[in-house]
């Protein structure tokens, strides 16, 4: 079995390959973007590819759709922190054989290659308790950012930082740094310290 793993957290990166080779699995590529993973996924035709859906430049969801309209073989992992329906139903609606939540990925992420590798599908068996039903969003503002976007909205309500936000959502601080950019170009606010967090405030309560 040939692995691929992309992750644009270090750590978990590192992390994720270590116990996937603990069990005698061969990691061919590890990469830190979607659009990395997406390239080497195609040069190399890995077996399996465990991808982060948080991701710069292209998402977990983006290359999963991708592979699905190129028809390649290369099975796709999703290693996630999303637990909302619609991003569930994405996944599977492009093909994904594994949906595991990095919480509980030291219990079933090696259950979970020995499943895929038999080519039957494994989703975690937490997933079924923590799956969050997605309301609809009265806020007209926030229905135009996308689920990691409204949940790094949540987190600077309450006045985390940009790191303590990066370890909650296992994302690089460059990541997060980003999306707060995209953010504040989404919301059309003016690029001056605290803006975000006084928005943020402001409409919490919406």
């Amino acid at each position: 079995m040939r692995i691929l793993i992309a992750d644009d957290h270090p750590f978990t990166l590192s992390g994720t390959k270590s116990f996937v080779e603990s069990y005698g699995y061969r990691v061919e590529d590890t990469c830190s973007n979607g659009i990395s993973a997406l390239n080497l996924i195609k040069l190399h035709l890995p077996d399996i590819a465990i991808l982060d859906i948080n991701m710069p430049g292209l998402d977990g969801l983006d290359v999963a759709k991708a592979i699905q309209e190129s028809k390649l073989k290369t099975k796709i992992i999703l290693l996630t922190m999303h637990k909302e329906m619609t991003i569930y139903k994405k996944a599977k609606e492009y093909g994904i054989y594994g949906y595991i939540l990095k919480e509980h990925a030291q219990t079933e992420l090696e259950k979970c290659l020995q499943e895929v590798k038999k080519g039957h599908e494994y989703i975690s068996a937490f997933l079924k308790d923590d799956l969050i039903t997605d309301t609809p969003n009265d806020n007209n503002e926030l229905a135009h950012l996308t689920l990691s976007e409204r949940k790094i909205i949540e987190l600077i309500t309450q006045q985390k930082t940009t790191k303590q936000i990066a370890e909650l959502l296992f994302l690089s601080e460059k990541t997060v740094e980003g999306h707060r950019s995209k953010i504040i170009d989404k919301l059309g606010l003016p690029k001056e310290k605290n803006a975000l967090l006084i928005w943020a405030m402001q409409n919490s309560k919406k």
